[in-house]
């Protein structure tokens, strides 16, 4: 994971030296600092600008969390998960997740946008600095949390040579001529405001001609209008670059003409509201005014977007009679040259992005049109058709692709989740969606929000049993992956008898591979050979190949191979491994490279379990799916062992230690899944000795996730010569009804002992 996930700053700061340093020393002195001011004042910048500087102080990143586009104060939680790259497998509640993680590590945490939800809000940030010591959080919102504590931080406008610099920059970045007084100062090599520097002999740094200096008597006037109109403008940064996308149209003089009609009209028209805010107010009413009757209709359609929105989904969503498809990206171009849109780049690909205020002002126009119902439904069925899609093509080569969609997606689909749950006419919606993002939860490491919603839809009768049967067997996969066994056998029971009732026997099939998945999870090896292949059968009969199908015959190659059968468990997994690449499969691929990467281990074949390892490491770390990523991990660390580096296995055991930390239920508790990891330690520790031992590992376990991926990544390019294979070759693993095999021990630091381990 990155130590930061602030976005890239997509033109230059202007100004505010004097409120980032004055921030910056605040940050240092209290652990909640909340920047406050209207909207469109520039706090988010500023708070971003500052936490990028103040990064090299927290030693465990800085971290950003959205909060704007959320409406349900259930999804605080998450999105601060979401925002701290946690994964976590258990089924406690993610504010016990968001504890523990932060518990004994120095972070800074940026909320922006808290201001809706802030008495849900404010009781979370005042637990975690409570319980985290090392945390710092730095809120960003229109009004204080009112946590003991706060350090207050008021952003006012920006000064009048800002505003003027702010409104320049800008305006050349639109296309407009210079302004008057942008070369004022740049004499001697000073940066104009456009960032180039001024020579002697240029046209900038001649009297009488555009970009003259200061003493010119045209360019003076000129500055008096541009400092007229930022003053007009309140210095807001927001009303400054709404007016810069317009000034390759106007002059400033136009502007200010039409500025001070408007102005004079609704001067009184926001009553209560403070003198800059009915600023702001007017400034984008303006902005709206000097639109096309087209480019309002959009804008105002484009407000049922929670977050970045791509031009596909606009043109589905906002299109129509009105608003022809065709004329959607002329209209998105126009809405972009008039600063009311930013266009950004994503792993999904071009997005655009409306700031919360201008969303705002436009949502209040889609009601007055009451067309906010439609618009959301349409909104709601554009993203249910991108994850029924998704779900297809999670089967393809496009798996990285999807991953990458639904991430980007994600606002947009906990919008269309909330809309099926606020309609009980929708129910079943709510339970087919959230059973089709079955890959974001599961592959994608969102465990714990998919259970949210899971849950949710399923309180709910909806009187379509597909649906449900659904939502039931992806609810049971999700539980068993958290540990949570009695959540895992209700869900998937019910799923098994409705499926039976109704005569749905893939929905059956489903069950009874998930109740497969448990028992190998819990050690019941025989009942998981039992369950899986059945399950395999009825895929086989009804012609089912998928991702899961796939799982399936992975996880009963991990079964044989648990129970000795390295033969019939490497057969299944070169079988998906083939699949795989034949579909270009990735996910379930890594999977497979591991049990193989397991047998190479068993003969002894070290380079081929390394090579095969490194592989699924890669895999896993690019679909953020932790669990993958931490089994990995571990076992490269006996493969390690076994080459002879003890000491670099000793650090890559440590470094699987923050990574479980953050998965959850370590090692699901299997004593069969920590073999490889007893195993390991016993024979590092022998090697090194208990103090070298000890420290190597506590080094790895301050490794970050990215840090321990590449050292896994790079570790044993020059390895030691190998333990002999004879010696490394594991026993079967000892199941209940089996025997003891003969010359087995007891594992270091296996509290019972029944892990099987190599003899010797």
């Amino acid at each position: 994971m990155r130590r930061s996930n602030l976005p890239a700053e997509l033109n230059r700061f202007v100004g505010r030296t004097t409120e980032q340093a004055a921030l910056t020393a605040l940050l240092e002195a209290s652990r909640l600092v909340t920047v406050v001011g209207m909207g469109g004042v520039g706090k988010t910048r500023l708070a971003l600008r500052a936490a990028a500087a103040a990064q090299k102080r927290y030693s465990d990143g800085v971290r950003l969390a959205e909060l704007a586009p959320l409406r349900d104060p259930d999804l605080i939680e998450y999105a601060l998960v979401e925002a701290l790259g946690l994964t976590d497998h258990t089924p406690r509640p993610p504010r016990e997740a968001l504890v523990e993680h932060l518990a004994e590590r120095r972070t800074l945490l940026v909320v922006d946008g808290f201001e809706h939800l802030v008495e849900h809000c404010a009781p979370l940030v005042r637990e975690l600095l409570r319980h985290a010591p090392g945390l710092t959080v730095l809120a960003v919102g229109r009004r204080p949390l009112r946590v003991a504590g706060e350090a207050v931080f008021p952003l006012a406008p920006l000064g009048e040579a800002d505003a003027m610099t702010l409104l320049a920059e800008r305006a050349a970045e639109a296309g407009a001529p210079s302004l008057p007084g942008a070369g004022a100062g740049a004499l001697h090599g000073v940066p104009t405001l456009t960032g180039a520097p001024v020579r002697p002999g240029t046209a900038a740094a001649r009297p009488g001609v555009p970009g003259g200096p200061a003493g010119d008597p045209a360019r003076a006037g000129g500055r008096d209008a541009v400092r007229e109109l930022c003053r007009r403008l309140d210095g807001i940064p927001l009303a400054l670059e709404l007016a810069a996308g317009r000034l390759p149209l106007l002059s400033v003089e136009q502007m200010l003409d039409r500025l001070d009609d408007r102005f004079r009209l609704l001067t009184d028209g926001a009553r209560g509201a403070l003198p800059r805010h009915q600023t702001l107010r007017t400034a984008i009413g303006w902005s709206h005014e000097l639109c096309t009757p087209e480019e309002r209709l959009l804008w105002a359609r484009l407000s049922v977007f929670p977050g970045p929105f791509d031009l596909e989904a606009v043109e589905y969503v906002c299109g129509g009679p009105e608003l022809p498809p065709e004329r959607i990206l002329d209209l998105l171009g126009g809405l972009l040259a008039q600063s009311l849109l930013t266009r950004e780049d994503t792993p999904a690909g071009p997005a655009y992005r409306m700031l919360d205020t201008v969303s705002a002002y436009g949502a209040e126009w889609l009601a007055a049109l009451d067309d906010t119902e439609r618009m959301r439904r349409r909104h709601r069925d554009w993203y249910m058709g991108l994850a029924t899609w998704c779900e297809l093509e999670w089967f393809s080569p496009r798996q990285p692709e999807v991953a990458a969609l639904t991430e980007a997606a994600l606002p947009h689909l906990r919008a269309a989740l909330e809309l099926c749950l606020e309609l009980p006419e929708d129910a079943h919606l709510a339970q087919h969606l959230a059973g089709t993002l079955w890959f974001a939860w599961v592959g994608c490491g969102r465990l714990s929000e998919g259970r949210h919603w899971l849950d949710r839809a399923l309180a709910l009768e909806s009187g379509h049993e597909e649906a449900r049967l659904k939502a039931l067997w992806v609810l049971g996969y999700v539980a068993v992956l958290q540990g949570d066994g009695t959540a895992a056998v209700a869900a998937l029971h019910e799923c098994g008898e409705r499926a039976r009732s109704s005569r749905n026997a893939l929905a059956e099939a489903y069950a009874t591979h998930r109740m497969g998945c448990l028992a190998l999870l819990t050690d019941d090896m025989p009942r998981a050979e039992e369950l899986i292949g059945r399950a395999l059968d009825a895929y086989r009969e009804l012609g089912e190949l998928n991702s899961n199908v796939l799982m399936a015959q992975i996880e009963l190659a991990m079964a044989r191979a648990f129970r000795g059968d390295q033969e019939g468990a490497g057969a299944l997994s070169r079988e998906v491994r083939e699949v795989c690449e034949e579909r270009g499969e990735l996910w379930a691929r890594a999977y497979a490279l591991y049990v193989l990467g397991y047998l190479a281990w068993t003969r002894g074949s070290f380079g081929e379990a390394r090579e095969l390892l490194t592989e699924c490491v890669s895999i896993n770390d690019s679909f953020r799916d932790l669990v993958g990523l931490v089994l990995a991990i571990e076992l490269l660390a006996l493969v390690t062992v076994s080459e002879g580096d003890a000491e670099e296995a000793a650090v890559l055991q440590g470094a699987a230690v923050p990574v479980w930390d953050t998965v959850g239920v370590r090692l699901f508790g299997s004593e069969a899944f920590g073999v490889p990891r007893s195993l390991c330690e016993r024979r590092a520790e022998e090697a090194l000795g208990a103090e070298a031992y000890g420290s190597a590992f506590r080094a790895g376990q301050g490794l970050s996730a990215a840090e321990a991926v590449e050292r896994a990544l790079v570790a044993g390019r020059n390895p030691a010569v190998g333990v002999p294979a004879e010696e490394s070759a594991p026993r079967p693993f000892r199941t209940a009804g089996t025997s003891a095999v003969p010359g087995t021990r007891k594992p270091a630091g296996s509290p019972t002992g029944k892990g099987g381990e190599a003899a010797g």
